[in-house]
């Protein structure tokens, strides 16, 4: 179900994307096998803007990167580089470990780096900028050496050589070889977070971008590492003052003076940083105000958490992801979304047990197609889509005999109810059966084709339509 706009909203169309979605398994990353290693975990998934790359940070703190073979007839992703981002360290002046999990991963547009690569990488505390270079010729060192002839010392001492045969002298040549790939990392942007970082997001000047913790987003410049601006501060003089935390921020796409944030408790504050250089005054604040005034409910405040928070493509609307719902909001209209995607409705009458054993702190992402018509968010055994322009909603879910499917199937889920009454279908399953283990928090759209990426535990899931 869905609340739809009034007003049908100007989207950003593109011919390469088409309106039905028929997803067929195209491969997976990494064994099936269900013994695996805590560092192994995927922690985030990203494209790069031309979706040739498909980058993946795991809890161990590695970058693995993927690169399109367009020589493959399907559209296909073989390892291209993989690096050791981050390092387990320990913060001596507060007693704390700080983990090397990937928290974040931010390409730069490909079109003003030229033949590299550059892309953000973040665990808590530190970003790092890394460049991926390729290298595809090497010096011929297969030259014969050249023989040298001592003949003794001019009047000023210095040692004379007379080249014995000349046809030896030869100008160094270039070999072409396999490509090789080389990560080199160029910057290191540290000491600026007290609180665990939870967003990186480049301006679209591809020169400075915004990182956020709980309470503070900081300014970088990509070629300034020792020195940033605190442009919104929410760190109350006392602590027990505090009543809501950031939990994601992101840049505007096309202006580069304006960003958003979103909070705990479930708002979004639009900021332009030309009116002060600190942005404690928002210029707009968007919050649902049919959700603020349910207070009946004891789990409201922990199913407000705003996630994930993107601006559309088209920079018309922004995107937010909390616990329950994925909403659609026009920067133009401040009060209440212009559309409501429930991701779990048949959860929430067992919000109870989900907060007993902590599933209802779980964080989950959303990604968008390159048109802005489509939203993939994920759940507890399931990846949702959802089409913006029929409000058709579709829940595929994630196991091992996946990859014996040529073609997905849209799942239901029935109630315990529901499944006396009547004999359970083949395509659903009942919600007592779901793994809450399972949970497919990363997602990953490719911007200009419809080839998505879904992150279960250790594993990377292709499909394409």
């Amino acid at each position: 179900m869905s609340r739809h706009s009034i007003l049908s909203g100007i989207r950003n169309n593109n011919n390469n994307l088409s309106d039905s979605l028929n997803w067929s398994f195209v491969q997976v990353k990494g064994t099936l096998e269900d013994e695996f290693s805590d560092a192994d975990l995927i922690s985030c998934v990203e494209f790069n803007s031309t979706g040739q790359l498909l980058a993946c940070g795991d809890k161990g703190g590695r970058i693995v990167i993927f690169q399109e073979n367009e020589r493959k007839k399907t559209t296909e992703y073989d390892l291209y580089s993989t690096f050791q981002s981050h390092e387990a360290e320990f913060d001596y002046l507060k007693s704390i470990e700080i983990e090397e999990k990937i928290n974040k991963i931010c390409w730069l547009d490909e079109s003003k780096t030229a033949a590299n690569h550059f892309m953000l990488t973040t665990n808590d505390k530190t970003i790092k900028l890394w460049k991926l270079s390729e290298k595809d010729k090497r010096i011929d060192d297969s030259l014969p050496n050249i023989n040298r002839n001592y003949i003794g010392c001019d009047s000023n001492g210095t040692s004379e050589y007379d080249l014995l045969d000349q046809n030896e002298l030869r100008i160094p040549k270039m070999m072409s070889t396999e490509p090789t790939i080389r990560s080199n990392l160029r910057r290191i942007f540290s000491n600026a977070h007290s609180f665990h970082i939870n967003s990186v997001s480049i301006n679209s000047d591809q020169e400075t971008f915004i990182s956020a913790d709980e309470l503070r987003i900081n300014l970088w410049n990509l070629d300034i590492t020792n020195e940033s601006f605190v442009i919104v501060d929410i760190k109350p003089s006392n602590m027990a003052d505090l009543s809501e935390v950031i939990s994601a921020a992101e840049f505007h796409p096309q202006h580069c003076n304006i960003f958003a944030y979103s909070t705990s408790k479930g708002s979004i504050k639009l900021c332009d940083m030309r009116e002060a250089a600190l942005c404690d005054h928002y210029s707009k604040i968007f919050r649902d105000t049919v959700k603020s005034s349910d207070n009946s409910n004891f789990f409201h405040e922990l199913i407000s958490v705003i996630s994930d928070l993107k601006f559309t493509n088209s920079g018309r609307y922004m995107i937010t992801r909390d616990y329950m719902t994925v909403n659609v909001w026009d920067l133009n209209m401040e009060r209440n979304p212009i559309e409501t995607y429930e991701v779990h409705e048949y959860l929430r009458g067992r919000l109870g047990t989900l907060y007993e054993n902590e599933y209802i702190f779980d964080k989950f992402e959303f990604s968008l197609s390159g048109n802005d018509d489509y939203i993939m968010t994920g759940s507890y055994n399931f990846f949702k889509i959802i089409d913006r322009k029929t409000e058709q909603e579709s829940l595929y879910e994630i196991n091992k005999d996946i990859v014996k499917q040529k073609h997905l199937r849209p799942q239901k889920v029935a109630q315990p109810t529901d499944s006396f009454r009547r004999k359970t279908k083949k395509d659903e399953i009942i919600v007592d059966n779901i793994d809450l283990n399972r949970r497919i928090y990363h997602t990953a759209w490719n911007p200009n084709k419809n080839l998505i990426a879904v992150a279960s535990t250790k594993n990377l899931f292709i499909f394409q339509s």
